[in-house]
């Protein structure tokens, strides 16, 4: 009976005076859901928040003055919040990566304008009240994964003395893994260079589906085997992840997806959009390094002939002549060069511009020409000695090894670099003593110090742990010999590198002088383009830089209208600038024969 006339007992309260509680804040629970909060020097605009959002109560504001660097992951943007959207889960604070969202103990707005509920947060509230922090990140409520799976590599032991690949790749569940972690913010797709669709590739690769994982690389990056092991990973540096743990192995899962499916596979896949029907125009490219591939990968799939010229018995540039093959497995390589091959690409070897066709009869059978060399020349320290017969170049060393050209090892040796070229034929060196001799005796002199060195950090550990020994702020002084005998290197301690201006300009202690007792120096100080072969005819009719590389446009458009150039020969040596440069090659190339 009680339970049939309950509701009836709210008809007492009918003739009571009523209450009304002061709309007022009073204090709230330690982890309340209130009004957001944003520390706007911790945000990146990301823009994660956004994106986790079930109810579309966030969008991201561009902010004018805020600053804004792709390359290290800042965008000039904050999250803006909906209150007639939101229902306070919190999902965007738990799975902010920078840990900057919070959500504060404010719970009370009362206004008519409906404008006021759609607020920017910054670290004061709603109100700017200064409440203090409710919910907010942490151990227990972090819905990222901070650490990144271990690649597998060979122990020093098992590699000191082989050019077998170093790194193993990922299993199965460890790529699973490690794509599970990536929050899909594009950070990485903004940083790269050719801006790689990194993460439609991660989530292909959690999904499961590995071909269209090659599929979405593809769109970008013809040479995928090959940056899926030697990329400079810009990317990974942007990685939003990476700002509170490690960030996502891009590289490495680029080179899973790969390494996953078949050549005969990945030849379908990059073929799919190809123009069937040819253009009729012809392009010639001379080099067939990462600008000169991509450059014909391009204009193949365009419809265009494209004939590549290269110098020496195989294709690849200094990706095969300069990269060790521990690092970079020329049948990687073979698998890269075949899929453009497949597009039509005629690749001639053996062929010198210059010496077996000019630049003029180029100008005459073709219709556009691109020069995409590499930095086949070396640069000298020119200190005294280093005329000895027995101070060689760093690049010519790397390009006999990859060739299997015998060379006069040394029992003792001293490379003068800090960047990755001196540590590449030191390890290579290394690894033909340790056959040879049965031990390694070789030093490497940088000029920078150690917390500042040219090289991948990883390079130098990993040279260290193959018997490598590093000499750091230490500049050449001299050649030591004993009648017509290389007996030695000297060094100087080096004080500074730079004026106040920020030019070269060592300064070095006298005093603190070293000498390296040696049977061989090899210098890695820095390479230079061969541009002889344009001929002097070319050369009075191109504009140059300061440099003596000829003066291009932003795409690669040189002063005479046939004639193009990207690559190593303008911007230096970098796998991803180049093909990013080849892109934009191929795309004026193709507009200009259009």
């Amino acid at each position: 009976m009680n339970s049939l006339l309950a509701p009836l007992k709210s008809l007492s309260f009918l003739g009571r005076t009523p209450v009304t509680l002061p709309i007022k804040p009073r204090p709230a629970a330690p982890n309340y859901r209130g009004f957001h909060l944003n520390d706007w020097e911790q945000c990146i605009g990301c823009g994660t928040c956004a994106t986790i959002c079930d109810n579309q109560a966030i969008n991201m504001i561009d902010i004018k003055d805020l600053p804004s660097d792709p390359i290290k992951g800042i965008k000039p943007r904050r999250p803006a919040i909906d209150y007639g959207r939101c229902c306070w889960c919190a999902l965007c604070v738990d799975v902010c990566p920078t840990g900057s969202l919070a959500l504060s103990r404010e719970y009370v707005h009362i206004g008519l304008d409906l404008n006021t509920f759609f607020i920017l947060p910054n670290e004061k509230g709603m109100h700017g009240l200064g409440f203090a922090k409710g919910w907010a990140k942490s151990s227990d409520s972090d819905l990222l994964d901070l650490k990144r799976q271990h690649m597998p590599e060979l122990k020093a032991e098992e590699r000191q003395d082989s050019f077998t690949e170093i790194v193993q790749g990922f299993d199965d569940q460890t790529a699973l893994l490690e794509a599970s972690r990536c929050i899909q913010c594009g950070m990485c797709h903004d940083a790269c260079p050719t801006n790689m669709h990194a993460p439609e590739y991660i989530r292909a690769i959690w999904a499961g589906n590995m071909e269209e994982a090659v599929r979405q690389i593809y769109r970008t990056n013809p040479l995928a085997n090959i940056c899926g092991r030697v990329c400079t990973h810009r990317c990974e540096t942007a990685c939003s992840i990476g700002r509170r743990g490690e960030p996502i192995s891009i590289r490495w899962l680029k080179r899973y997806a790969m390494d996953k499916v078949s050549s005969e596979r990945i030849k379908q896949i990059a073929e799919e959009g190809k123009k069937t029907t040819q253009s009729g125009k012809k392009v010639a490219i001379i080099g067939s390094g990462p600008a000169g591939l991509t450059v014909a990968y391009d204009l193949a799939r365009q419809g265009h002939s494209v004939t590549i010229f290269e110098a020496f018995d195989k294709p690849g540039g200094m990706m095969r002549y300069g990269i060790p093959e521990y690092r970079l497995p020329y049948d990687k390589l073979d698998e890269d060069i075949d899929v453009i091959c497949g597009m039509g690409v005629d690749i001639q070897c053996n062929t010198r511009i210059g010496k077996d066709i000019t630049m003029a009869e180029l100008e005459k059978d073709f219709d556009a020409t691109l020069i995409g060399i590499g930095l086949h020349g070396s640069r000298s320290t020119r200190v005294p000695g280093t005329d000895h017969p027995q101070v060689y170049s760093a690049i010519d060393l790397l390009r006999q090894i990859s060739s299997n050209e015998a060379i006069e090892l040394q029992k003792r040796i001293v490379v003068i670099g800090g960047g990755n070229v001196a540590f590449d034929i030191a390890r290579s060196l290394a690894r033909l003593q340790r056959k040879q001799f049965g031990e390694v005796n070789i030093v490497v002199t940088a000029l920078e110090p150690r917390d500042n060195m040219l090289a991948d950090e990883s390079e130098v550990i990993e040279s260290e742990e193959e018997g490598i020994q590093l000499y750091t702020s230490r500049g050449p002084r001299q050649c030591v010999r004993k009648d017509d005998t290389l007996t030695g290197l000297e060094t100087v301690f080096c004080v500074s590198i730079f004026d106040e201006q920020g030019r070269f300009h060592p300064k070095y202690d006298d005093n603190d002088v070293l000498c390296h007792e040696t049977d061989m120096v090899v210098e890695a100080i820095g390479q230079s383009p061969q541009l002889e072969f344009i001929g002097d005819a070319l050369t009075e009719k191109l504009e140059w830089d300061r440099r003596g590389r000829p003066i291009i446009n932003a795409e690669g458009k040189t002063s005479e209208a046939w004639l193009w150039a990207a690559g190593d020969v303008v911007q230096g040596p970098d796998v991803i600038h180049a093909i990013a440069a080849g892109h934009r090659v191929a795309n004026s190339i193709h507009q200009y024969l259009s």
